[in-house]
């Protein structure tokens, strides 16, 4: 089953063509990342303006790349929650023309499930039941995977994301956007014992985290030193708060492999690329004998690909839209109505 992928939540419009969700046929991507650096973050306006001016062309070039015609696609799948709902709405209006005018399946996917299904491209003979990791600039939660479909949050976030306070912390230090991995670079060869940080603990669900605290103190570390003239090391605060964050999530993601009996760890999400958290991740898997599955860098951000992944189970599943389907700029993966 070949299935065109539209994927426009935030500032990359990609479209991808993938196989039986396990091939991809081609996965062509539009990045904003230099027009927005101007800016220091995405500004939404602008970036669901260049998506409109994008996302026809790059179809045309996914039917380019391989050659198929338009009669040869079974389906058409698209992102519609979470993201910029103005970015949402384009890619969701596109691919609902697209499938009425192909006579095909609608298939709505939830941009999270798109991360997990990254995994399925860079490891085929993944299956659930898992653990998932998602780490990303707007989500941070624990996911066990019973069934493709079948999705529950074991604990996430209660505030900040962890790859929305990377982005923070580098802006404040002078790094270009996307901040995350210029500040991950930093790290290499810093010190992390030079600037100590709170690595919060919650009452509560003990898998759940909070990452506003330790963006405090981060920033008001930048701050106090800028008013007293002393000079930051600024590999050393970036390895010093990297190493703050990787130490939230890797313990936890151990104790959610405990509780759920899980013998996979998948990680998905653009902070998924950081270099630290890999590292650890693949220590403290390989002594407790867990198979770890961590999507090639290519596949960590957004793309297309992963939207066309998991849409081919979401339509195994049933779950097909008409021309009702709405964007939604919040939405959960657990229990989802269209």
């Amino acid at each position: 089953m070949r299935i065109l992928a539209i994927e426009s939540s935030c500032d990359e419009t990609a479209v991808a063509i993938v196989e039986d969700g396990r091939r991809i046929l081609t996965d062509c991507i539009a990045s904003q990342v230099a027009l927005h650096r101007e800016y220091g973050g995405v500004v939404p306006e602008i970036a669901s303006r260049k998506h409109i001016e994008a996302i026809y062309g790059l179809a045309e070039q996914a039917l380019e790349n391989t050659g198929l015609t338009r009669g040869e696609l079974d389906a058409v799948a698209v992102t519609y929650a979470p993201g910029l709902i103005g970015a949402l709405l384009v890619g969701v209006n596109f691919a609902k023309a697209a499938a009425l005018a192909l006579d095909v399946p609608l298939i709505p996917v939830h941009h999270i499930k798109g991360h997990i299904a990254a995994n399925y491209l860079a490891y085929p003979d993944l299956e659930p039941p898992f653990l998932c990791l998602v780490v990303s600039g707007g989500h941070t939660m624990f996911v066990d995977v019973e069934d493709y479909t079948k999705l529950r949050i074991l604990g996430g976030t209660r505030d900040d994301a962890a790859g929305e306070c990377f982005d923070k912390v580098a802006r404040l230090l002078g790094m270009p956007y996307p901040g995350g991995a210029a500040l991950d670079r930093a790290a290499q060869g810093g010190d992390p014992s030079r600037y100590p940080m709170p690595r919060p603990h919650l009452s509560g669900n003990p898998l759940d985290l909070s990452f506003s605290g330790l963006k405090t103190s981060a920033v008001n570390l930048i701050h106090n030193a800028g008013q007293k003239g002393e000079q930051i090391v600024i590999p050393d605060l970036c390895a010093a708060f990297s190493e703050a964050v990787c130490g939230m999530l890797v313990p936890r993601a151990m104790l959610a492999l405990e509780q759920t009996g899980r013998k996979t760890l998948a990680v998905a999400g653009g902070v998924a690329a950081n270099s630290r958290i890999r590292a650890a991740l693949q220590q403290e898997t390989s002594a407790r004998g867990v198979r770890l599955c961590m999507p090639p860098l290519s596949l960590c951000g957004d793309n297309g690909a992963m939207i066309g992944a998991q849409a081919y189970y979401e339509y195994l599943a049933g779950n097909i839209a008409d021309q009702t389907l709405n964007a939604y700029a919040t939405r959960s993966m657990e229990g989802e109505a269209l």
